[in-house]
């Protein structure tokens, strides 16, 4: 990467700004957000535009989210959302978006290690059906059993007899879940060669975001082309109208992560679930009770202040 490109300059920028846009949004509430706009440095007003439409329309989709995670719960659904894509394609991402305000006893997260070797001699999707939802659930796969037709594949893990059998199994298995009452939605996160090779040398550089490098990815990126192969045929084998692909333009992260949930809020039809009134109750008082006092060493030093 060259660091003295003034291109190259605004892309690292850009890529820091996103950074810190990660802890911003973990943090904000909607009624502050023009607030902090107006205190922050302004070097450009489009920047800036876009960057609050950005929030405004991610606190929009994630009330939405919420109102989704509401009825899926009330109506006993079962939903299974798999997130594909090659190393560094924002899937990570898009998916803390998805989870960011929801309740994690409904909606959680499935991403698996390598397999052990046990797993390794059982029924291929076994290892991922026991992290299938029950009724009121919401799965997220970051990575699926996809992973055969694509790491394992270019990677030789898994022998040609496998992977054809993976393809002749995958659209049954797919059709047993949907039969099951699963509601099944697949997406693949799709960047270019020149964006991935960018990220990755952004990773190599941040001292924060260097775990995100394993060999895997690395290795990933002599294989571009092999990869790019096995894509195409994989989305080619196993895009059908019962459980179709949709592909995510993940070039700008932003974009992607609105559009990918926005897209998702359409695929399950849902309303407003009835709520009963909140009302907090009056604490009990013991006119017996005395608080200890916490002994001070036991107190976090208060090095903020």
């Amino acid at each position: 990467m060259n660091m003295t490109d003034p291109n190259q300059l605004d892309r690292i920028k850009a890529e820091i700004a996103d950074s810190f846009d990660e802890e911003l949004e973990l943090q904000m509430e909607e009624e502050r957000l023009d607030d902090l706009m107006a205190s922050e440095a302004q070097p450009s007003v489009g920047k800036l535009l876009d960057r609050k439409i950005y929030f405004q329309e991610l606190f929009r989709l994630q009330h939405e989210l919420v109102r989704l995670q509401d009825w899926v719960q009330h109506q006993k659904l079962k939903v299974v959302v798999i997130f594909e894509g090659r190393d560094s394609a924002g899937k990570g991402g898009a998916i803390k978006r998805v989870t960011q305000r929801l309740n994690p006893r409904v909606c959680r997260v499935v991403a698996l290690p390598a397999p052990t070797e046990r797993e390794r001699h059982q029924w291929y999707f076994q290892r991922y059906v026991q992290h299938l939802p029950t009724a009121g659930e919401i799965v997220l796969f970051d990575r699926s059993w996809y992973n055969r037709a694509g790491v394992e594949r270019v990677m030789g893990f898994c022998t040609k007899d496998e992977l054809e059998e993976f393809f002749q199994s995958v659209p049954q298995f797919e059709d047993m879940l949907v039969r099951s009452g699963i509601i099944l939605v697949k997406y693949w996160f799709s960047i270019t060669d020149e964006e991935q090779e960018f990220r990755f040398n952004m990773r190599i550089q941040d001292p924060l975001k260097q775990w995100k490098l394993s060999p895997m990815d690395l290795e990933s990126r002599v294989h571009w082309e092999t990869y790019t192969k096995a894509k195409e045929e994989m989305l080619e084998r196993t895009h059908r109208p019962a459980t179709p692909w949709w592909v995510v333009d993940a070039v700008d992260k932003r974009k992607a992560r609105l559009n990918c949930i926005s897209h998702l809020l359409q695929q399950i039809p849902y309303g407003d679930v009835p709520k009963s009134t909140v009302t907090l109750p009056e604490r009990a008082r013991n006119a017996d009770y005395n608080r200890s006092p916490v002994p001070t060493e036991m107190y976090v030093p208060d090095n903020y202040r």
